[in-house]
Order: C-alpha cells, then structure tokens, then sequence
C-alpha cells in the first residue's frame, strides 16, 4: 500500500453585492468573495491539494478562469473532478486538514457544520475533516480570506478501487474503463493522462 500527500493553497479579496460561500455553505455576512466561480476558498484549496496528491495539475488545469462557461460555478463541480482523478489513479482519501485565515466571519462558531458539509461533499466521515481557523494578525490582509488544506491519501486494492470508483463518479466511455480496470488489475497506474481529462458535467447547466 503506497500513500500519498497533497497540499492545496486560494486566497480570495472579499467583494460586496455577492453571497459568501465556504465549504460549501453560504453563510450569512455584508460580503461574498470575489472569483470567477463562486469563489470558495476552502474548496478551492481541498481540490488543488487532491489533484496535487495525484500530480494531476490544479484547478486551473481543468477550468480555466478565462473559461466562461465557469462563471459563477458552483465549486462542488470542481471538487468532483478532482475526486474522480484520485478514484481513477486509484487512491481513496485518508484524511484532510484545513485552515481558514480570515478576520470576519467567525468560523469557529459554525465549523461543526462546515466539517459535516466537507465531508459530505468528499464522501468521508467528519472525524477525517479537519477544520481550523486563524485571523491574519499583523498580515495586513483584513480584507482577504486564506485557506490552506492538506491530504493524505493511501492507495487502494483492484476491487476496492473499482468499487470507490462507482461510488464517487459515473464512468466514461467503455474503452476508458477498461484501460483503468486493466491499470489496477495489473497493478499498474498510468496517471500521465490526467490533467486532461474532459469534464462529465454539462456546462449549460451551471449558473
């Protein structure tokens, strides 16, 4: 069993007239973050660290912000993707660990509901989520919301892994998961490929 650690990094300026989403949750305050998607840094940062963990590329590597299509998306979906890169270079989340750095809001009183929405999103129980917060004292960044996420993740059997597949994402083509059914039986994992994958969700449905 081999494992693997992923580190993930977005900050975000606050911006008035726009809701405030982190982990998933909208949580109510004067301003929202600024961002091409819906601008959660917390997802932000758990996705680039999968992806990393996996030596997969980064958000930008899938949706770029000069993309249209993901304006205004909801971060969820790019979560998704990099789930499905760790299921398909077969590897299953141990555990993850956060930390919020922002002045406002408060997120100590609602980080039990944050870690539950986390780890419903990564399909892991809440004790395999990690979540802190710290104000940027001295930082000069009052304005600005920070998020840092580490993830570790361990390496599954074949039939583990296939079944972790179907649990996190529809398969692609017939060709395409035999050639990951292949990988895994034969205990080899080509993950030259990703990072190019082609998005399964359909862009004309995001807002």
């Amino acid at each position: 069993m081999s494992m693997r650690i992923g580190y993930g990094f977005d900050s975000h300026a606050f911006k008035a007239g726009v809701p405030l989403v982190i982990g998933g949750l909208v949580i109510e305050h004067s301003e929202g973050l600024a961002g091409h998607s819906d601008g959660d840094v917390l997802l932000h940062a758990i996705t680039d660290a999968l992806l990393g963990a996996v030596s997969a590329g980064d958000i930008g590597t899938f949706f770029p912000p000069s993309d249209p299509r993901w304006k205004g998306a909801a971060s969820s979906v790019f979560l998704q993707t990099a789930l499905e890169e760790v299921a398909t270079a077969g590897y299953k989340i141990v555990n993850i660990d956060t930390v919020l750095v922002m002045a406002q809001p408060k997120i100590v009183p609602i980080a039990g509901e944050l870690r539950e929405r986390v780890a419903e999103l990564l399909g892991v129980k809440p004790g395999e989520v990690g979540i802190k917060a710290k104000t940027p004292e001295g930082l000069g960044l009052d304005h600005v919301a920070m998020a840092h996420c580490t993830v570790l993740l361990e390496s599954l059997h074949a039939p583990e892994a296939l079944e972790h597949m179907v649990a996190t994402a529809d398969a692609g083509s017939e060709e395409e998961l035999n050639a990951v059914v292949e990988g895994l039986i034969g205990s080899r994992r080509d993950i030259s490929a990703l990072g190019r994958k082609v998005t399964p969700f359909d862009t004309d449905d995001l807002t």
